[in-house]
């Protein structure tokens, strides 16, 4: 885990908030080299699969020419969600590193059981959660307070 790479995921959190989207960024690294980085993009996109784990997913898969993203970490501003955990665990990405857990309690068990449960293509996605909360909620909180403001 490195938060060097943490901080950059924030730095795409802090470009999506300034598009009025929800503050999540996220980073991927392979041998310690960024591969990909991305951020919300779901408003502007107008495409409720244009989450930064996803476009990250994407951006990475092009740069290697692999769908498979073995020995590749993730580093997200805030939990995955269902869909991008599926995502992160086809992709075969090994280590998720997320900045805040998710306050849907219900998601945690469904990401729980998307990352540890092996199956016969997929192996166990490491997790490790609320690595950098402070700077995650502020930046969270700050989208939500514009937003009621609206």
């Amino acid at each position: 885990m490195n938060l060097e790479y943490m901080n950059l995921a924030f730095k795409e959190a802090e470009q999506a908030l300034e598009l009025n989207e929800v503050p999540v960024g996220a980073v991927i690294v392979k041998n310690n080299k960024i591969i990909a980085s991305a951020h919300n993009l779901k408003e502007t996109d107008n495409c409720c699969t244009s989450h930064a784990e996803i476009l990250a997913i994407q951006n990475a898969s092009k740069i290697l020419n692999n769908w498979r993203l073995d020995d590749c970490d993730i580093y997200v501003t805030l939990d995955p969600c269902p869909m991008c955990s599926s995502a992160i665990k086809q992709a075969r990405i090994k280590n998720v590193f997320s900045a805040l857990n998710n306050s849907d309690k219900s998601y945690e068990k469904i990401i729980s059981e998307i990352f540890y449960v092996s199956d016969s293509t997929n192996s166990r996605v490491n997790f490790i959660t609320n690595i950098s909360s402070d700077y995650s909620k502020k930046l969270l909180s700050d989208f939500f307070k514009r937003q009621r403001n609206k």
